[in-house]
């Protein structure tokens, strides 16, 4: 198994923290994480990938150990995280990799691909949704702040960031939840709880329809270019449905689709499973 290092990079001045394993010579995979996470959700997965590929895990803008700048002096949209995370591929030496993506790491990596993608040798999306079928009614609270960007409907997202939907994310739909560790949801917990995490979070969620805004060009991307390209989802995701999954092969009919007696985290679970598909995928 391959030893596990834990690394800063220089971003054009910011500190991005991230994990990497394996060896410079093996296959290279850009692991993305979502809301309320850090790279930290690829724990297990990481040592089960390491023998074959040289993985790298950043935290994005915000979240976990990478730094988070006050409002004031760094623009907390997709747009920037994806600049951020274009500009470290280059810094750490990545200039063709597949990645795998899941929630917010999606549209960071959508956005890498449709801007580079001579460099993108495969795509895995784990609840990674980029059509509109894909998103569930759970997104409603966020659709009506995004429709009237007010104070109230601001504020009423708060409990997005509550200590119990934490966990409710973590374990909605999850046959068994003691096969949940807690370590992950307190961690993100500790995230939100920090000052000036609350805002951040707020201003991404009303950025966030600038994701769904671009799904007909990642489609585009994805119809161009076609991308070998692996779905591996946790089928009772309250906020990204099969359907979601299914979509891709819409405009990759090669794409292949594996669904998970799971919920939203899919690696919390089923870590072993979805390293087994990937390796699967990548022998063909």
């Amino acid at each position: 198994m391959s030893t596990l290092r834990y690394r800063y990079a220089d971003v054009d001045g910011l500190k991005v923290f991230y994990r990497e394993a394996g060896s410079a010579d093996k296959p290279k995979l850009l692991l993305l994480h979502g809301f309320p996470s850090s790279g930290h959700m690829f724990r297990d997965l990481i040592p089960l990938l390491s023998e074959d590929f040289h993985l790298i895990a950043p935290d994005l803008p915000g979240f976990g150990q990478t730094e988070m700048p006050p409002r004031e002096q760094f623009g907390y949209t997709f747009d920037h995280i994806a600049q951020v995370i274009d500009r470290f591929t280059e810094v750490v030496g990545l200039d063709r990799f597949a990645v795998y993506v899941f929630d917010y790491g999606a549209p960071t990596g959508f956005r890498l691909a449709v801007k580079h993608p001579e460099r993108i040798t495969a795509i895995i999306s784990q609840n990674g949704n980029a059509y509109e079928e894909g998103l569930s009614d759970g997104w409603n609270p966020i659709r009506a702040y995004w429709q009237n960007p007010s104070q109230a409907n601001r504020e009423a997202l708060r409990a997005f960031l509550a200590p119990e939907t934490t966990r409710w994310q973590y374990t909605h739909g999850v046959p068994d939840e003691s096969a949940v560790s807690p370590d992950g949801i307190a961690l993100d917990n500790y995230y939100l709880a920090r000052h000036g995490a609350d805002d951040v979070q707020l201003d991404l969620f009303l950025d966030y329809q600038s994701n769904v805004a671009l799904y007909p060009a990642f489609q585009t991307y994805f119809r161009t270019h076609r991308p070998r390209f692996l779905a591996v989802w946790g089928k009772h995701d309250p906020f990204f449905l099969p359907a979601g999954a299914e979509a891709f092969k819409r405009d990759i009919p090669q794409a292949k689709v594996t669904f998970f007696d799971t919920g939203h985290f899919a690696l919390e679970t089923h870590a072993k499973e979805i390293a087994r598909a990937i390796r699967d995928f990548f022998a063909v």
